[in-house]
């Protein structure tokens, strides 16, 4: 199924972007993109946001 594949390795490549970019961890910046898709605005927001609370 390769088009399953390209999706989980489009999720690990913007995952690990989430986390380079904003500092979240691995497991907060999955959950972020099941919750919000792949908005990269909207991540980057909730990714800030999150970051700054802990």
């Amino acid at each position: 199924m390769p088009e399953r594949d390209d999706k989980a390795a489009d999720l690990a490549n913007a995952v690990e972007r989430l986390v380079r970019e904003t500092g979240v961890t691995k497991q907060q910046a999955a959950e972020l993109i099941l919750l919000i898709g792949m908005n990269w605005a909207s991540l980057i927001r909730e990714a800030k946001i999150l970051r700054a609370s802990r």
